[in-house]
């Protein structure tokens, strides 16, 4: 039974869609590396490199989509990365809190210099002192 032939636009749409979809996969992988290793210069450069081919891939595959040129295998490939992209971000926010409270606890004036004044002692007794509503 002979295959039915495939239109070249529509296979180098998808080699394309392949391709920078398999970039994506990488780099997220690379990034899930430099975060277990908790090696930050290599955690900023993977995630630089991911967010450039994230840019690459969604420039893909909305130009595919406009000519109805995404198989449907990809397009579950596609959420499936999403998801993993996402889950990579909510681990960066969560090592990035515990970061915080790390260093609000081993240097307390810097956590009270990043809140400012208003939220610090001091600001509460300027607010005070300035009419404000917060009495001391």
């Amino acid at each position: 039974m002979p295959q039915p032939s495939v239109d070249p636009s529509v296979q180098h749409d998808a080699d394309q869609l392949e391709a920078s979809l398999g970039h994506v996969e990488a780099h997220l992988g690379a990034l899930g590396d430099a975060l277990k290793l908790q090696d930050a210069v290599a955690t900023e450069a993977a995630a630089s490199n991911l967010h450039r081919a994230l840019g690459h891939a969604m420039e893909c595959f909305a130009r595919a989509a406009r000519r109805g040129a995404v198989p449907p295998a990809l397009r579950r490939r596609l959420a499936v990365t999403g998801g993993q992209v996402a889950a990579q971000r909510e681990a960066v926010a969560r090592a990035t809190s515990a970061l915080d409270r790390a260093i609000d606890i081993l240097i307390p004036d810097m956590a009270a210099a990043r809140q400012g004044p208003m939220y610090s002692a001091q600001g509460l007794s300027m607010r005070a002192n300035s009419g404000g509503l917060a009495q001391a």
